[in-house]
């Protein structure tokens, strides 16, 4: 049986038995995106990358470093899978038409996309997807005419995705839950003597054993002097008594994540590890004041940074005080729709939701991070995850 007579064979059995939300759903989100081509002036759409075709589809994998693509028109709906990806398209997914390739034959991808695409005068690209390989877009920008392709795809479908909708808020508010109980279990173990890599464990059993899907990003966990290293993970490094354990986590549901970010310590907090807390909490209140309708996500960035400057000199910030979050797949949690930070002028909407990730860091010695999950609504950021900005002290 090839992969065609197997997607056949499927679809008389689990057609779309594992789509995520109604076909209502995806009819709207659709109709929405069709609104916006038509708007900008682009009669296709061809999409690369995974959150936004399952935004758009349904359609997931875990497999996500393979070539696919979506193609949007005023009409069709059509999916672009390798071979060994037919199952998850029959069953996750809802289309017009799913097209395969063989696996080991890329070559094979560009004459049914340069079909799909002749009839069309200005296609729509994400010209930042990960997703968009040169193999594929150089071929078929030869063969149509470079003239056709446009680099704002990505844009017509980040607005959309920015601002959340109901089914979107469930789910984010359901992996809050999650995400909170996997730290739960996580922390309660943190003792001096065991490693990081222990703590992640623990903190992974929990967040699986709560209904979590393959994650978007694996537990992050590190501990003392490693702590102060922007992006490290655990490493079976053991942890010492006085250190802060920084960790990270962010379940999956329906592919949605609200991350949350927590530091214990291995026995007491010192002062001065409360007193970056504290810096930590007036940044998120600075922030979570500002971020409402009419405000922009600069001005949510400055109003934070007044309270970091004292302390700018000495600790060191990312610079990006919230990113949006959503539907996502590996490598990232990070939705890559909107940013707070300088220079990002655009404004908060009711719905959009933003994970707020605040982490101070003294280097060669320590860091302190500790999150939330944000809602916008019209009174200002309310937090969708359940952070108590307490240091967990763990003696």
């Amino acid at each position: 049986m090839d992969f065609n007579a197997y997607r056949q064979a499927l679809s008389d059995w689990l057609q779309g038995a594992e789509l995520p939300f109604s076909n209502e759903e995806f009819s709207t989100r659709l109709n929405q995106t069709r609104a916006l081509m038509q708007h900008a002036g682009r009669d296709a759409l061809l999409l690369t990358d995974p959150a936004d075709i399952f935004y758009l589809t349904g359609y997931h994998t875990f497999e996500v470093s393979v070539h696919t693509a979506l193609v949007v028109t005023a009409n069709r709906l059509v999916l672009q899978v390798p071979s060994i990806e037919t199952g998850p398209a029959v069953v996750t997914a809802t289309v017009d038409e799913v097209i395969g390739y063989r696996w080991e034959g890329i070559d094979e991808v560009i004459t049914p996309l340069a079909d799909l695409l002749a009839p069309c005068r200005a296609i729509g690209l994400d010209t930042f997807s990960a997703g968009l390989r040169l193999g594929v877009i150089q071929p078929l920008q030869e063969r149509l005419g470079q003239e056709r392709f446009h680099g704002d795809g990505g844009a017509l479908l980040d607005g959309q995705r920015l601002v959340k909708r109901e089914v979107e808020l469930a789910c984010l508010r359901e992996s809050a839950r999650i995400t909170a109980a996997g730290l739960a279990a996580a922390e309660a173990i943190i003792t001096p003597g065991i490693t990081d890599s222990d703590v992640a464990a623990e903190g992974a059993r929990a967040l699986m054993a709560e209904g979590s899907e393959f994650m978007s990003l694996q537990p992050i966990v590190t501990s003392g002097q490693r702590s102060s290293v922007i992006h490290l993970n655990h490493k079976r490094t053991p942890i010492v008594a006085g250190d802060p354990v920084f960790l990270e986590f962010g379940s999956a549901y329906q592919r949605y994540t609200a991350p949350m970010m927590r530091t214990a310590v291995a026995g007491r907090a010192s002062p001065e590890m409360q007193a970056v807390r504290d810096v930590c909490r007036g940044i998120f209140e600075a922030l979570t004041d500002a971020m409402r309708p009419g405000r922009t996500f600069d001005d949510a960035a400055q109003a934070a940074e007044k309270v970091l400057a004292p302390h700018a000199d000495r600790l060191f910030f990312s610079g990006v005080f919230g990113y949006a979050v959503g539907a996502q797949f590996p490598p990232s949690w990070v939705e890559g729709t909107g940013f707070i930070a300088r220079g990002q002028m655009r404004p908060f909407e009711e719905n959009m939701v933003l994970h707020l990730p605040i982490c101070l860091r003294l280097p060669g010695q320590w860091g302190i991070g500790i999150s939330d999950t944000v809602q916008v609504t019209a009174t200002g950021g309310v937090p969708l995850t359940n952070n108590d900005w307490a240091l967990n002290e763990r003696p």
